[in-house]
């Protein structure tokens, strides 16, 4: 069983599904849904459609340099294995699933790091902007005019035991 690439979006297309495009030159496109396919046939530069793996990569939101990502390429030729190596590439492979997620963590909080940056910036250029509007607990001690009326509200006797009744 061979999961193919989808040509446009990058995820995988497993046996059975997709939708499959052969050029007039032999070139094959597999497509994992016709939401690419149209894509593929409305010219669109997957690159350039932000839900894609190539935009994320290329816009720094997917991990790109990743020596672990080596081990997922598709090699054509059959390989030969003695219990030894089998052994020892499967032992390995629970270290490069942790060194791959402590990577991903890493990448992830230097993402967010960034964006705690930004919205500080835009926090403080708000308050700048509208520092006008906050008034100085001194100044609404010397000035009652610019602070709400308390009005008090005389409830009746009536009105009262009939809100307790309910």
């Amino acid at each position: 069983m061979r999961i193919e690439k989808c040509w446009f979006c990058s995820s995988a297309v497993y046996p059975g599904h997709g939708i499959q495009f052969v050029r007039n030159d032999a070139k094959i496109f597999r497509f994992c849904r016709s939401k690419c396919h149209k894509n593929f046939k409305m010219k669109r530069n997957p690159r350039k459609v932000k839900w894609t793996k190539a935009y994320r990569r290329l816009h720094g939101k997917d991990m790109t340099q990743d020596s672990t990502f080596e081990f997922e390429r598709r090699r054509n030729r059959p390989e030969r294995y003695d219990r030894n190596v089998t052994e020892n590439t499967l032992k390995a492979i629970k270290t490069i699933d942790k060194v791959r997620s402590r990577r991903e963590s890493k990448h992830i909080e230097r993402r967010k790091k960034g964006k705690k940056g930004q919205q500080m910036r835009e926090a403080v250029k708000e308050l700048e902007q509208s520092i006008s509007l906050v008034k100085a607990p001194a100044v609404l001690r010397e000035d009652p005019s610019l602070t709400l009326p308390k009005i008090m509200v005389k409830v009746s006797q009536a009105q009262e035991s009939q809100r307790m009744e309910e």
